[in-house]
């Protein structure tokens, strides 16, 4: 049996740890003595307690994240109960800010803020040698224990037992909190071979370069991991083809600022493109108003679809920056994103953030109409989360920032957002995904916004460009005052929404942002739910607000619909109430590639199950 277990609660069983394998490779002489425990949120704590315990282990060390801090509290809960004797190792992110209060801090035996790589193996190491003594804590082992500083004061007597372990530690023994000195990268041994085989073929392959990032944004927790730091790279790149000769296909890569180093970014886009084969996804994180020609030059060679660009905007408004402390080209970052839509295959997936101090709704509209003009395949709407250790709590006052006291700390209200809107634009965020980014309705999407397809009768208010979306200047600000909001079908023009107080025109809108939010609006209103919705039900959604509420030609919208159901084969026939039911569509085998990238790229998708629940 181990006397570890590394173990961890991932988000979703394709998410492989990438942490819990970077300690199992370091743990050296321990290694063998060790075994990984991956689990997901979705488990029963019991379950899980219960699966750990099997391994009758005498140290089990945690990986705790914003995503499964809650279920692993229960778990640590647990297992304390089962056997006080256990001693319970936490390390991440979760733990590594703000400890004082913290549930599953006051239950665990140590808990290593920081980059653990190496200190867990150094903890460990010193706990199994102090169990295989007799807890007497004579000069020897207080000598022996000594190389561990302690960071904080200790309110416990010399020789006071610590809590819950049983073990006697003299005042420069093991501390409770451990923070972790930056490891070297060049010592660090290689996580990539802790990858099975059924990692490759069934789960994404999380893979680094660098560790930090030079950005100080001030709501995130890679702004604290300065100086950026790089993994040698000969090394790293042989690493890859390991994996590639084992059959890895999908590489996720972590790096915070993938195209910072030039050399470096370049050195690993050529590393594939060499060693290019259908099948193979690359994801990298991008800043994005750095692109020199030399890198727009090897991006083009990649075939449509096989790489994506994750894009931080965050935000396009320059005092919003200016609030969280981030920098960026504005000018620079749309050219950009047009070189990638226009003369790449890359998809980019690009984010906007709901909630900075400073910026309202209309605002945020302003900025994502800017961002749908520029074309990227999908935009993550997220909601602002207080992560511990960030400094974006300095704007608590001034801003009225008001955030759930539970993980994942979303922002619930502020100065300029109030809480009736901030749920519309949770729920604008849910709907965007499952019908924008989700690649589903891409032929179906524009008609929302195109006034094209709307009643003839249009007004004069809504400027837009020849891509529907406002001019700037007096015409931006007309249709900004005018976000259209229905919740029923008794509105009359000019009405005004009961919870924001902005008047509505029911004429001229062409702002995506405005006519977005309107059909999140109506749709909720219609299902009264954001999860477990039919892809069917979100058809006929789109069908009944563009025929009923836009008065589109309901022959018109039924050809869209069917020209995006149609490019996924073996589906069943769309049915669409009031419409005859059309047959069912049947393409050839598709190419392989990423099915979310593949519909946005219109290629052919592998077939996918005949009923979708989004």
């Amino acid at each position: 049996m181990p006397d570890i277990v590394l173990a961890t609660l991932n988000a979703k069983y394709i998410h492989a740890s990438f942490g819990l394998r970077y300690l199992m490779a370091n743990l050296g002489g321990l290694r063998g003595r060790a075994c990984m425990a991956e689990f997901h949120i979705n488990q029963t704590p019991l379950e899980i307690t219960e699966a750990i315990l099997l391994h009758e282990p005498r140290i089990v060390g945690f990986g705790v994240y914003i995503w499964n801090v809650e279920q692993t509290t229960e778990v640590v809960a647990l297992l304390k109960r089962i056997r006080p004797e256990l001693i319970i190792i936490l390390g991440g992110p979760e733990v590594s800010y703000e400890t004082d209060g913290q549930e599953i801090v006051a239950l665990a035996d140590h808990v290593i803020t920081g980059e653990a790589d190496v200190k867990f193996a150094e903890v460990c190491a010193l706990l199994l040698d102090t169990g295989n003594r007799k807890p007497d804590t004579g000069k020897e082992e207080a000598a022996h224990l000594s190389e561990i500083r302690e960071p904080h004061s200790d309110s416990r007597g010399k020789d006071e037992a610590a809590p819950l372990s049983g073990i006697r530690y003299p005042k420069s023994g093991i501390p409770k909190i451990l923070p972790a000195e930056l490891p070297a990268l060049t010592q660090l041994a290689s996580p990539y071979d802790f990858y099975t085989d059924e990692d490759l073929a069934h789960r994404v392959v999380y893979v680094e370069a660098s560790r930090g990032c030079p950005f100080t944004c001030e709501f995130c927790l890679s702004s604290l991991d300065v100086p950026v730091r790089a993994f040698p790279l000969d090394a790293f790149l042989s690493a890859m083809q390991r994996l590639l000769e084992r059959g890895a296909t999908q590489f996720k890569f972590v790096d915070r600022t993938f195209n910072l180093h030039l050399p470096t970014s370049m050195g690993i886009l050529q590393f594939f493109l060499d060693r290019w084969r259908d099948g193979l996804f690359l994801h990298f994180e991008m800043i994005p108003d750095r692109l020199p020609e030399q890198l727009r030059a090897l991006i083009k060679k990649f075939p449509p679809g096989a790489v994506q660009f994750e894009v931080g905007i965050q935000t396009f408004d320059d005092a919003t920056s200016k609030n969280i402390s981030r920098r960026q080209n504005l000018e620079r970052l749309a050219d950009n994103l047009r070189f990638l839509r226009e003369e790449t295959g890359v998809h980019v997936h690009a984010d906007l953030i709901v909630g900075l101090p400073g910026e309202g709704m209309e605002c945020f509209g302003r900025g994502f109409d800017r961002l749908v003009a520029l074309g990227p395949q999908e935009i993550q709407v997220g909601i602002l989360k207080r992560l511990r250790g960030t400094p974006i709590i300095r704007h608590d006052a001034e801003f009225a920032m008001r955030y759930a006291p539970h993980p994942p700390y979303e922002i619930l209200a502020t100065r300029d957002i109030t809480f009736p809107d901030m749920q519309r634009m949770r729920r604008f965020a849910r709907y965007w995904d499952i019908v924008a980014n989700s690649g589903q309705f891409t032929t179906t999407l524009p008609m929302l916004w195109d006034t094209g397809y709307r009643k003839a009768d249009t007004g004069k208010d809504g400027g837009e460009t020849g891509f529907g979306i406002p001019d700037t200047g007096k015409k931006e600000a007309a249709h900004l005052s005018g976000i259209h909001e229905p919740l029923s079908n008794s509105h009359t023009a000019d009405e005004v929404f009961p919870l924001s107080g902005i008047r509505y025109p029911l004429s001229g809108i062409a702002s995506p942002f405005a006519s977005f939010l309107r059909f999140s609006d109506w749709l909720h209103a219609t299902l009264r739910r954001t999860h477990q919705i039919a892809l069917q039900s979100v058809a006929q959604g789109l069908f009944d607000f563009l025929t009923g509420e836009n008065g589109a030609d309901r022959a018109t919208v039924a050809a869209a619909l069917q020209a995006d159901w149609n490019r996924t084969p073996g589906r069943e026939a769309l049915q669409l109430r009031g419409m005859p039911a059309a047959p069912a569509h049947l393409k050839p085998a598709a190419i392989r590639t990423a099915r979310r990238q593949a519909r946005h790229t219109q290629l052919p998708v592998r077939g996918e199950d005949k009923t979708v629940t989004l």
